[in-house]
């Protein structure tokens, strides 16, 4: 039974240890940099870089063909790109340039300005959505150099849709990109080919709208037709794989995302690698193909409304099978309560009455052990040359006054998990960008910019410690436990202001919950003295 308290501490120690780990590598960990091709090393670039994909042609092209993309990660090989359309609505300003690419769009909602700017989600100088790249490396290069012709220079979303027809006239062909927009910022793609040519259409490279201190995901996703979804991290790609029968395909950012989907009928996704092992992503092209996108805040209402599947688009990272109910419930919450701060605060009170019951006869358990460490001692003394009888005598103990050197352990393993889950979430969640709670808490995606909240969680937790009973007694672990409030409230001081609002609340609740615990534990050692 000493082995089971060794294992308790240890077990302590190590969720500890791991929190601190996960966090700093979470806040200090580089992250992936893109490098851009200057426009001048493009055809370098393919004739080192051509990647073979296996395709499946379309009826309007012939058989199975193997098709070679040229790749590369600079803009097109013409020396200005200039506007072409731009469409103008209430929440947006999307533009669209000579090589019938989206150029760029910028958010006009405040909650989305960065540096007092209105956020532009595109790197100028990536690859853009809706480029398209011919098998034919000739035809491809005419295209990368060929302008559109566009039936409207300036469109306005008045109404719910406008629509837009770019038109482009090749030496073996006439592209026709069909455009029509909607105010949610999602739309609708038609694309013909005068003659067939094999071809693909791009997601561009993700938005480059997010450049904050943390570790968040960000590359591309596919979602198969089976209901499974491969995520490709910067950094992590290799080669040039195919996803047959996908049903939609995305490149994202922390919040921004930049999707082509097609429910009715699966599309063929490939990707490429470029130089700086980041994924591209590439739709398979048809002589007359309709297609379906969307570009903008990864907001779970938005893409619900156009299709509830595209909501698979938001993810979090390693707990997202976590994070997604725990959303799930905030987000109810929100929508009845309409404040997020008051929402995260319920989700708390909710989580502590889900857990009370194990926290109760854990925390029942450690009061128990506090008394008896004077018995265990005495037992250890005794004892200390036979262990195996040692741990007999701790194990009658045990038993005879009900206590359980692990009830304490249950509560705090299943509530790492939880925390880890509303991290990511506190962190993904566009809803939270721009969410006021209360007072000077104005953005709960953002640090408490007087740092009240972290203060107060530290004192909170270190409250929490003295009333809690403690039956550590190796002076290296009593230290580390010592120093944990402190130590945690300069890690949470650059934390969304969620979080450190749920951590806070919880110490809260916590401390409310160990008060009725231990005025429960006094009333029942007073009636077994009573029974005696």
């Amino acid at each position: 039974m000493e082995q089971q308290q060794d294992l308790q501490k240890r077990l302590l120690l190590a969720l500890v240890l791991s929190f601190l780990v996960f966090i700093v590598f979470d806040m200090v960990m580089p992250k992936t940099t893109n490098t851009v091709d200057s426009n001048n090393t493009q055809t370098q670039a393919v004739q080192q870089t051509s990647n073979t994909i296996q395709t499946q042609t379309p009826n309007a092209v012939s058989t199975q063909t193997t098709a070679a993309l040229p790749v590369t990660s600079s803009t097109a090989p013409i020396t200005t790109v200039k506007a072409l359309t731009t469409v103008n609505s209430d929440k947006f300003v999307l533009t669209i340039d000579e090589i019938g690419r989206i150029a760029q769009v910028r958010l006009l909602e405040k909650k989305f300005e960065y540096e007092g700017k209105q956020l532009e989600l595109l790197n100028p100088a990536w690859v853009k959505p809706l480029e398209l790249r011919f098998a034919d490396q000739s035809l491809n290069k005419e295209a990368l150099k060929t302008p559109y012709t566009t039936s409207a220079t300036t469109v306005d979303l008045n109404g719910n849709s406008t629509t837009v027809i770019l038109t482009q006239k090749l030496s073996s062909t006439t592209v026709t990109k069909k455009l029509t927009f909607y105010k949610d910022g999602h739309y609708d793609l038609a694309i013909n080919l005068s003659n067939p040519a094999q071809y693909f259409i791009t997601t561009g490279q993700r938005p480059d709208a997010d450049h904050s201190m943390y570790m968040v995901v960000r590359g591309v996703m596919v979602r198969k037709a089976n209901g499974t979804t491969t995520i490709i991290e910067d950094g992590d790609a290799e080669g040039s794989p195919t996803f047959p029968n996908a049903k939609f395909t995305a490149a994202f950012d922390r919040y921004q995302t930049s999707l082509l989907y097609r429910f009715e009928k699966p599309i063929n996704v490939s990707y490429i690698t470029t130089p700086e092992e980041n994924a591209l992503i590439f739709v398979q092209g048809e002589q007359q193909m309709t297609l379906h996108g969307y570009i903008g805040p990864k907001e779970y209402n938005v893409l619900a409304k156009i299709n509830p599947e595209l909501t698979e688009a938001i993810e979090y990272g390693w707990f997202t099978f976590i994070s997604k109910p725990l959303f799930a419930i905030l987000h109810w919450l929100d929508n009845h309560i309409g404040n997020w701060g008051w929402s995260i605060i319920l989700l708390t009170l909710l989580i502590k009455l889900l857990l009370f019951p194990l926290s109760f006869k854990g925390m029942m358990s450690m009061q128990k052990l506090k008394d008896l460490a004077p018995k265990m001692k005495e037992i250890k003394e005794k004892y200390k040359d036979d262990s195996q009888k040692m741990n007999m005598k701790m194990m009658e103990l045990y038993k005879k006054h009900g206590a359980n050197p692990m009830g304490g352990c249950l509560p705090m393993i299943l509530q790492i998990p939880v925390f880890f889950a509303l991290y990511r979430v506190f962190l993904n969640a566009v809803e939270l960008q721009g969410a006021p709670w209360a007072l000077w808490i104005t953005d709960l995606s953002q640090k408490d910019p007087y740092f009240v909240l972290p203060i107060l969680m530290g004192v909170s937790m270190w409250f929490q410690q003295r009333i809690t009973p403690n039956t550590m007694t190796d002076p290296m672990q009593q230290k580390i436990f010592q120093w944990l409030p402190a130590v945690m409230t300069v890690f949470f001081v650059t934390f969304p202001a969620g979080l450190v609002l749920y951590w806070l609340v919880n110490n809260l609740f916590t401390i409310g919950q160990q008060y009725v615990i231990n005025n429960a534990y006094e009333k029942h050692k007073a009636s077994q003295k009573t029974d005696k």
